[in-house]
């Protein structure tokens, strides 16, 4: 996938979570929706070591931009992102439950229970 398309999709993803948190007055989905309007070097990325660190199991958190690979899940989460590394995946999946941020929005519209790491 090109650069273009990756903007294009991205694009696409903001404006979905800002007319969600309209719909549902939810500020949560506005709030991600802005942290991935930032430029690209100001993109976050987050460590799996780090989510097991802030999380307990069962908690729903979002990452609003990349999740990477390093470290190990001690516990089972689900965990939404706009991108995740292979390795990532891999680990998350064996523990825990990934999600797509917008499928997240839709099962969770008023986003409760939900915490942002980044």
């Amino acid at each position: 996938m090109s650069l273009e398309q990756k903007n294009i999709q991205l694009q696409s993803v903001v404006v979905q979570l800002k007319k969600h948190a309209i719909e549902h007055d939810a500020p949560v989905w506005k709030r991600i929706a802005l942290e991935l309007e930032r430029p690209c070097r100001n993109a976050r990325a987050v460590n799996i070591a780090r989510i097991s660190r802030y999380t307990k199991q069962g908690d729903t958190i979002i990452v609003p931009g990349k999740v990477l690979a390093t470290g190990d899940l001690a516990h089972s989460v689900t965990v939404a992102a706009y991108a995740f590394s292979k390795d990532a995946a891999e680990k998350i999946s064996a523990k825990g439950k990934i999600e797509n941020i917008l499928d997240l929005a839709k099962k969770n519209p008023k986003g409760t229970n939900i915490r942002i790491i980044g």
